[in-house]
């Protein structure tokens, strides 16, 4: 098991009440985008269907995943996570994208 650090965005700490930017995840090697986002629906389920889409689980729109200063948002949800990433070294960074002109 890895212990990986997860920063999300203010709106979905609020949702799920979530004091501080991090939460640390227990996931099973291998550590993905797929297993991460599994590991973080099933300890806060109030983010179910918000970080990626009920039907499809592909990512949400204006939400962005970094891992190690890359963006791989457009990477497979099943591609293995830098090493720094699944051994807690680094934080995985969802950032919300903003919108408007």
């Amino acid at each position: 098991m890895s212990a990986v650090r997860v920063d999300l965005p203010p709106h979905l700490r609020q949702l799920a009440g979530i004091a501080g930017h991090e939460v640390l995840l227990e996931i099973a090697a291998p550590v993905t985008l797929t297993a991460l986002l599994d590991a973080l629906e099933a300890f806060y389920p109030a983010l179910r269907g918000t970080v990626r889409d009920h039907h499809t689980q592909q990512r949400r729109p204006f939400l962005r995943f970094f891992a190690c200063e890359e963006d791989i948002s457009l990477q497979s949800l099943d591609a293995p996570l830098p090493a720094a990433i699944a051994d807690g070294r680094d934080p995985l960074l969802i950032i919300a994208g903003i919108a408007g002109g």
